[in-house]
């Protein structure tokens, strides 16, 4: 699986596939919004699984946080090796797999009996989404010209962002009316649409010349992977990252990718050419992607106690405040394309971070009085920002990579995109209970001396405490609404710094204006080519 740097030769599109471009566009998007979604759909309804059976599962918070996290595990794990393989034995073919996985996952999730059964069900579907995302991608790539991969890619990027930002709003509506089990049943109906609609018209594409496999590269990313996340999940369920059971395995995952990359620069047909990483515009485009992630999941997870605990929506209401990021993403990620045209990718990716970190400002000044209106245009502000880096700097990796890679490609992208999910959950998680614990310990003399550690935990945690005491707790809510605040706003800030160290990252590395920008032979359209079957 030898990846040259050089330019690659002109890919060839048959014309019958370029004339329904734009409908495979739609239907890849069905399995990705779906597979996106299902990473915060689950949150909206941990309180409900944990009530006792008929209503829920009894779950414990140990087995909710695993119905969560053996998703996200096994999704991130697999990432990069699903996307070698669909570049060996044809995209198509594991989408298909992919997508009927998830399906199936969701199913029997739906219909589990015991948190066990839930957490192998999600590990299941993690498995299934992790061949679906790198290869919309890729066949993305092999679809559109060069010419018009900037809109497809603004249209793709956006399907993310929305996904996101409207797991909770479909968790909430569902919930509303049915059980538990259909926020995963609703997956079924659009899994066979999406199987049917890509069997007649998705093309197969995969590299036509990929070499010999390389087993020792794809275990080491495989393990060190799954470690290194682990770690980090384990961090975010502590709140802290000095415990040895958060340092462990990130230390191994670490030294585990690091043996990886040593063997994939040794190796003469190498999982993936490392040599990309010494393009600046590549290894600024990939850490760019991580940070606006960092950002768009740490944002998810403080503002849903901010607009839910503080402000009193419920999981519903909450969700729809958060439109505004999902909506601005959908209309501006399409129409990025625009603003490189006329100012760069650099200049372009750089406003779009400040933009970001505008927003987590603004929620440094929020409180519990703030008007609704002003937090809805600080999440407007936040989703163009997201759109117009994502877009640009997804198409910059891209491209730098010949059509034959475009899955290995696509998975590195997807791979840091979770990585840098999972480290903003953990690390401004971490902050935000560290921040929360010491503003609210003079507040709770009033609880018996064993439960005052576990109250400070975090502001749930602290209110829950409050109602066990009756009328005399209700003295602690007006300071732990104030506790959360404070560590809300210093939270904020840290996310603020981060996108601002981004913008320097991208305004330094990425390239300017579009006749700047790394050169590649536009397709030629052909009546049939064997690229594309």
């Amino acid at each position: 699986m030898t990846t040259s740097s050089a330019a690659p030769a002109p890919s060839r599109i048959p014309e019958a596939v370029h004339r329904r471009r734009w409908v495979i566009l739609t239907v890849l998007m069905f399995s990705l919004i779906i597979v996106v979604l299902d990473n915060s759909i689950l949150n909206v309804a941990v309180k409900t699984i944990a009530s006792p059976q008929p209503h829920g599962l009894g779950a414990t918070q140990s087995e909710l946080e695993w119905a969560i996290n053996s998703y996200t595990l096994v999704f991130a794990g697999l990432l990069f090796t699903a996307g070698v393989v669909g570049d060996r034995i044809g995209r198509k073919k594991v989408l298909l797999f992919g997508t009927l996985l998830f399906g199936i996952g969701s199913a029997l999730a739906a219909l589990s009996d015991s948190p066990a059964e839930l957490i192998a069900y999600r590990a299941m579907m993690g498995f299934g989404a992790a061949f679906v995302m790198p290869a919309t991608l890729a066949v993305l790539v092999n679809v559109f010209d060069r010419d018009e991969q900037p809109r497809a890619m603004g249209i793709w990027a956006g399907s993310v962002g929305v996904a996101i930002a409207l797991g909770p709003v479909t968790g909430g509506l569902l919930l509303d009316h049915f059980w538990w089990g259909s926020i995963f049943l609703i997956n079924v109906p659009v899994v066979i649409v999406a199987l049917v609609s890509m069997a007649l018209l998705v093309p197969d594409s995969k590299d036509p010349d990929p070499g010999r496999l390389d087993p020792t590269g794809v275990v080491l990313s495989i393990v060190g992977l799954v470690v290194l996340v682990y770690g980090i999940i384990r961090a975010g369920e502590l709140g802290d990252f000095t415990d040895w059971s958060v340092l462990a395995p990130v230390a191994v995952g670490l030294g585990v990718l690091t043996w990886f990359v040593v063997h994939a620069r040794r190796s003469s047909h190498p999982a993936f050419d490392m040599a990309y990483f010494k393009k600046p515009a590549f290894s600024a485009g990939v850490a760019a992607i991580t940070l606006v992630f960092f950002a768009l999941m740490g944002l998810t997870f403080f503002s849903a106690f901010y607009l839910q605990t503080v402000r009193g929506y419920s999981a519903l209401g909450a969700g729809l405040l958060i439109v505004p990021v999902a909506a601005a993403q959908m209309f501006f990620a399409p129409r990025a394309r625009l603003a490189v045209a006329r100012f760069g990718t650099r200049a372009t990716s750089a406003v779009g971070m400040l933009m970001i970190a505008v927003g987590f400002v603004a929620f440094m000044r929020f409180d519990a009085a703030t008007p609704v209106w002003a937090i809805e245009v600080a999440f407007f502000v936040q989703g163009v920002g997201m759109a117009h880096v994502s877009t640009p700097v997804t198409y910059t990796v891209v491209q730098l990579l010949p059509r034959e890679k475009a899955g290995s490609g696509s998975a590195i992208n997807n791979t840091f995109r979770q990585i840098g999910g999972a480290l903003g959950v953990a690390v401004l998680g971490s902050l935000l209970a560290t921040r929360y614990r010491s503003g609210i310990e003079g507040h709770l003399d009033a609880l018996p001396a064993g439960a005052r550690d576990a109250a400070g935990e975090s502001i749930e945690a602290t209110l829950a405490a409050a109602e066990r005491l009756g009328p005399a707790g209700k003295s602690l809510v007006a300071p732990a609404n104030e506790a959360f605040l404070g560590a809300m706003h210093l939270t904020a800030l840290g996310s603020a710094i981060i996108c601002v160290i981004g913008a320097v990252v991208v305004g330094l590395f990425l390239p300017g204006r579009p006749d700047e920008n790394p050169e590649r032979p536009d397709p030629e359209r052909v009546p049939e080519a064997a690229a594309l079957d």
